[in-house]
């Protein structure tokens, strides 16, 4: 079973062409442009204002006998955190998570081949 579904994805245009064109990983090479470093900031500033804020808004919502705190103010900040996210996603650019969905593909797929 395991064999047939190796086969049966690696028939697929996307695992086809990740293989047959050598993907590979040299848009890493390149210089960032300020818009991707201000995009990677921002998904890390997203890191930041996400679980960390709504475990502490948490703890003050229990220390200081608010449960309102947490029930408004997690699903806001929560929200928040996604918002700057996708922002984040959008500044950076997609050619960098493609080239490396692409490698990643074709190193994966050269491995289940050699292991049927």
């Amino acid at each position: 079973m395991f064999k047939s579904l190796v086969h049966r994805l690696s028939q697929t245009a996307y695992v086809r062409s990740a293989i047959e064109e050598q993907a590979n990983l040299d848009c890493f090479k390149e210089k960032p442009t300020p818009r991707m470093i201000w995009g990677l900031v921002l998904i890390c500033t997203s890191y930041t204002i996400g679980w960390p804020v709504v475990g502490l808004l948490g703890i003050l919502a229990v220390y200081g006998g608010r449960p309102w705190l947490l029930a408004v103010g997690g699903p806001l900040v929560y929200g928040l955190s996604h918002l700057v996210f996708i922002l984040g996603a959008w500044l950076a650019g997609v050619d960098h998570a493609k080239a490396f969905f692409r490698w990643a593909t074709r190193a994966a797929f050269l491995k289940l081949q050699k292991i049927e």
